[in-house]
């Protein structure tokens, strides 16, 4: 059974509260994934698919005409990870498969790139953030945060060394 990700999803009460139906995993642009040795953790960074109706954003995201919707979505007890290839810009579709003990096989794959993990079936996600993509797909613009503590350390996307975001 192929399970919804929302549905793997401690904390999906925010992406409830700006989708009527929060959309799938397919053809999201992967922006990043971080691996921490922690956890062990890999969380992706990635704009989803379709932006949240009109009615549903704070209406200052509708004023600055924004689009996009990004948020990370981090795996945890990230097993048998393999990475092959990279596509920096690619749109890819992640899916993912239930399997025995509470585990799931996440796998993208794109012509020459291909990305397969397994997890614990317990995602989060956060740093859920808004804005208006460029004509070049850049989303080194303002972005609009959800959680207030990122709103008040944020007004953009921070640089890779600010450990608070990334992990």
């Amino acid at each position: 059974m192929t399970p919804h990700w929302i549905d793997l999803t401690r904390n999906s009460d925010v992406l409830g509260t700006l989708y009527v139906d929060v959309p799938p995993l397919d053809s999201v642009r992967l922006r990043s994934f971080h691996l921490d040795w922690r956890g062990p953790a890999l969380t992706l960074r990635v704009d989803l698919p379709a932006y949240p109706d009109p009615d549903r954003v704070p209406p200052e995201w509708s004023e600055l005409g924004h689009n996009t919707l990004q948020l990370h979505v981090q795996f945890t007890a990230v097993e048998d990870l393999t990475v092959h290839g990279w596509i920096p810009t690619a749109h890819v579709d992640v899916s993912i498969a239930a399997l025995a003990w509470r585990r799931i096989l996440v796998r993208f794959a794109e012509a020459g790139f291909e990305f397969c993990f397994t997890a614990s079936d317990s995602l989060t996600v956060g740093h859920i953030s808004s804005y208006r993509k460029t004509e070049t797909g850049s989303d080194e613009v303002p972005h609009s945060f959800v959680s207030r503590l990122d709103t008040r350390l944020f007004t953009s996307l921070p640089g890779t060394h600010e450990s608070a975001f990334y992990q």
